[in-house]
């Protein structure tokens, strides 16, 4: 099987702002990603035994105790058919603490205990923790039913590294359908003209594949492709949003908002059981966990000066999208379901048309 290729090496460029050194979540100073893979066995599904395909991703706005050094952050939800944890108290004080963990929509609560534990082992004072915890439904080609995500699994993710990310059928995303495809992880980023940038990673898990868009052109079917009722199973989509620009929680939240509309770009509709949320974080402006001050001065950004952060998060979310079914990989799991990667020369040959 040849290499997997991006949007950019497809000749497909969204929007107008560059994107950064990695295009990835990454370029964002301090920023981490880590995966951890699960895939074993095959053909028929025995509930609790296999097969295997899922995984867990980790993203960690620095490298220090989050706990003790809070970032800005802030939630939007765009459809609400979704189990993941911590996101009240984000919403509540507008800080995150912990690093954010995706991974299937069973494993949840094991993920989360296993990250407290992580979290438990650099403060010996915590008495409450906020784990940061997302999902979607991987049980198209996974046996869900045997939460097969562990704590090793998830300390191999939180060992995570800066830099290039691994994207399509890897981590949270190996058994993630997007469009009637294999779906997975993807990622970009974007360069504003004052130097600041926006990160993104997304898990991908929606869409039928009538409805998919690239670059504004609607796909064009293959002969003999046609959707299937199962091109709905799992239907959600989580989208990390991360920038150093200093965003207070309040804007961070309408930054947030404005990952739909790169969303709404690809043809997702956000259908009723789609559990659509998206988290942003902002690097800058750290908070103490520990402080005797009353008050703390703060650098925020001109409010009339954030257009251009909806702009780049807009283009980051669309090309983050297309990156995970271009990079994903072909996927057979349980009862020989299987994910068909998209076909990437078909795309090319797609995209020399639409120049």
């Amino acid at each position: 099987m040849g290499k997997r290729q991006g949007a950019r090496d497809l000749g497909i460029f969204i929007g107008r702002l560059k994107p950064g050194r990695w295009n990835a979540i990454t370029d964002v100073a301090g920023v981490e990603v880590g995966h951890a893979s699960l895939v074993r066995g095959a053909g028929k599904l025995q509930p609790g035994l296999g097969p295997v395909r899922t995984g867990v991703t980790a993203i960690k706005p620095h490298s220090e105790n989050l706990f003790l050094s809070k970032v800005k952050a802030a939630v939007h939800v765009i459809n609400g058919f979704g189990k993941s944890i911590g996101l009240m108290q984000i919403e509540e004080l507008g800080v995150l603490e912990t690093p954010i963990l995706l991974t299937n929509t069973l494993n949840v609560g094991l993920v989360a205990d296993a990250l407290i534990e992580y979290m438990l082992q650099y403060e010996d004072k915590i008495t409450s923790v906020n784990p940061v915890v997302c999902e979607c439904n991987d049980s198209y080609l996974n046996d869900i039913y045997g939460r097969h995500v562990r704590k090793e699994h998830v300390r191999a993710a939180l060992n995570t590294t800066s830099g290039p990310v691994e994207e399509g059928s890897v981590g949270a995303g190996v058994g993630m359908s997007a469009f009637g495809f294999k779906g997975g992880i993807g990622t970009s980023s974007r360069i504003l003209p004052d130097g600041f940038t926006v990160g993104l990673l997304t898990l991908v898990n929606c869409g039928k594949r009538g409805e998919l868009v690239i670059n504004g052109v609607p796909l064009e079917e293959e002969p003999g492709v046609v959707e299937s009722e199962t091109e709905m199973a799992g239907s959600s989509i989580i989208i990390i949003v991360a920038t150093d620009a200093p965003l207070s929680s309040r804007q961070l939240k309408r930054l947030a908002r404005r990952a739909t509309h790169g969303l709404a770009r690809t043809g997702a509709t956000s259908a009723h059981g789609s559990g659509d949320i998206v988290i942003s974080f902002s690097t800058a402006n750290q908070v103490p966990h520990y402080s005797k001050e009353l008050t703390r001065t703060e650098t925020k950004l001109n409010e009339a000066g954030i257009s251009p952060f909806f702009q780049a998060a807009a283009e980051a979310t669309e090309e983050a999208i297309l990156n995970a079914l271009f990079k994903a990989e072909t996927v057979i799991g349980r009862d020989d379901h299987t994910r068909e990667a998209i076909p990437l020369d078909f795309i090319k040959e797609r995209s020399v048309r639409c120049k």
